[in-house]
């Protein structure tokens, strides 16, 4: 275990192209799952929890680590499978989503694999609409699935997908009729979210799941000679995504003559180890961390009034 934690201290810090490096562990005694490590703060013997009145069962409790009392969820519990039995034998992932630090409680914890994003594959289209994976990849011939963590978030803590009233004025949703928005993310749930904070500013939304979707449809504009940037106002791009990150579909658009005008703000989840220098290195225009309605607000409609004023 002590080179598990030795290797996530090390690698939180990397920055990969196209690539990411998977933290691996199960929930029970099958099935494998990974977690991008760039999300890991610490893995740790399962802490003594405190019990937490009226909470969601899938809160197993909270724990004082290093000063900060964190919430500690059952990822079994919380994807539809057994509560954790013991937790003695149990181990907390401390994780960093959204801005939020908590941790996860799982089985065991195995190593950390360096992969490559093209690797890493949409979920099977007959798992249904109400599954809790957001990709799969394999691992030495085993299948290895990565849980969409912002859906169990949005059903243990839902947040507010409403943009409040003083940061929208009524000239900004009257010129946002004229404007599309092209939002990219593997999430289900992190799409609904984006898509709920546009549509009240007044826009439209085109909405994609990953970044070579992305890319392939913004090929296909340009080569029938549509420049996205006069049809859209702006994309807004997810980092991790299945196949092609945000990094990726970033530098490919601006080595692109044809769309490398197209204003790019990458949105991630991905807020505690995110290295603001990668924002200037593949040239994206902005950054916000997940989610906030008002600053995702407040970055489109400064686009809108930006727009006007050429």
């Amino acid at each position: 275990m002590a080179g598990v934690l030795d290797s996530v201290n090390q690698r939180t810090q990397l920055v990969g192209q196209n690539r990411l490096e998977l933290l691996l562990f199960r929930l029970d005694a099958g099935q494998l799952y990974g977690i991008n490590v760039f999300k890991v703060r610490e893995v740790l013997q399962c802490p003594h929890l405190t019990i937490l009145p009226k909470s969601s069962p899938v809160v197993r409790g909270v724990a004082s680590i290093r000063g900060n009392t964190l919430p500690i969820l059952d990822l079994s519990l919380a994807t539809g499978r057994g509560r954790q039995a013991d937790l003695k034998t149990g181990f907390a992932i401390i994780a960093e989503y959204n801005n939020k630090t908590l941790g996860f409680l799982v089985h065991s914890v195995e190593r950390i694999v360096n992969l490559n994003w093209e690797d890493i594959l949409p979920p099977p289209r007959g798992a249904g609409p109400d599954h809790y994976l957001t990709a799969v990849t394999h691992v030495d011939g085993q299948l290895v699935e990565i849980i969409d963590v912002e859906k169990i978030l949005a059903e243990v803590a839902p947040l507010s997908e409403d943009v409040s009233p003083s940061i929208v004025k009524e000239e900004d949703q009257s010129k946002a009729a004229q404007f599309r928005v092209l939002i990219v993310d593997d999430s289900s749930v992190a799409r609904k979210q984006i898509i709920r904070c546009l549509q009240n500013i007044g826009l439209e939304v085109v909405a994609l799941n990953d970044g070579r979707q992305a890319l392939d449809y913004l090929k296909g504009m340009v080569e029938e000679g549509r420049k996205p940037s006069s049809e859209f106002l702006m994309l807004i791009s997810d980092i991790e995504m299945p196949e092609m990150d945000g990094y990726t579909l970033t530098t490919e658009i601006r080595h692109d003559p044809r769309m490398q005008d197209l204003h790019i703000l990458l949105h991630t989840s991905l807020s505690g180890v995110f290295n603001q220098s990668m924002v200037k290195r593949v040239g994206a225009d902005d950054f916000l961390a997940k989610f906030q309605p008002d600053g995702l607000a407040e970055r489109v409609i400064e686009r809108i009034r930006g727009a006007e004023g050429n």
